[in-house]
């Protein structure tokens, strides 16, 4: 996409530093230089306002990404675009049946009406629930990394969704604030949703969750 609409040496391209290093990388390798900005707390999609402040006369480019199966708004991305003259292109995720799709939809209702001491995922239009997303709160990553434990001692399969921020690697390393993209990194757990769950295996991780409830602040 980015060969095709030009963008080259020369160019800086605005991506998210949460997520995966292959879209900076791929910025790189047509001679641009990726700009990061932060992203919305709820969406974990980049947020238009931070998109907005990273600008510069150099700016060529915007690249939203649909994150865990929730669209990013990209409403305000595309205003920003129209008011600065620069393309704005998506990184979509790859599409599910319908069938796996309401299945995972009907996981995720389920977890967001027994889950106690984490903060659940915002369902907001069109989630397709790739990845069930929750926030352990606390002092950030070593209390999500010591639930993380817990519940796979409980027999529940989880996973951090996003270990490191593109701007914190080797190669890419910026001084630049980026305050939703750090937080989200040290707080999010990826809790299983697949459609191939029972309701016994539902029902284990609701349990093995909420066992950890009590050592941590509610999240609201």
């Amino acid at each position: 996409m980015l060969r095709a609409a030009g963008i080259g040496v020369g160019d800086e391209v605005v991506v998210p530093a949460f997520g995966n290093v292959e879209l900076a990388e791929a910025v790189a390798l047509v001679g641009a230089l990726p700009v990061f900005a932060d992203i919305d707390p709820d969406t974990y999609c980049l947020d238009a306002s931070s998109v907005e402040a990273a600008l510069t006369s150099r700016t060529a480019a915007v690249v939203a990404v649909h994150r865990f199966g929730r669209p990013a708004d990209m409403r305000p991305l595309h205003g920003v675009g129209q008011r600065h003259g620069l393309l704005v292109l998506e990184q979509g995720e790859s599409e599910m049946p319908y069938d796996e799709t309401a299945q995972r939809r009907q996981r995720a209702a389920y977890l967001d009406g027994k889950l106690r001491g984490v903060r659940t995922p915002d369902w907001g239009e069109g989630h397709t629930y790739q990845q069930y997303v929750v926030r352990v709160p606390g002092n950030g990553r070593p209390d999500r990394d010591a639930f993380a434990r817990a519940v796979r001692v409980r027999g529940v399969e989880c996973r951090v969704p996003v270990k490191t921020p593109v701007h914190r690697m080797p190669g890419f390393r910026r001084c630049v604030s980026l305050p939703e993209t750090e937080r989200a990194a040290d707080e999010t757990l990826a809790l299983p949703v697949d459609a191939s769950l029972t309701k016994r295996d539902m029902q284990r991780i609701v349990s093995a969750c909420n066992a950890l409830g009590g050592l941590l602040q509610p999240a609201f």
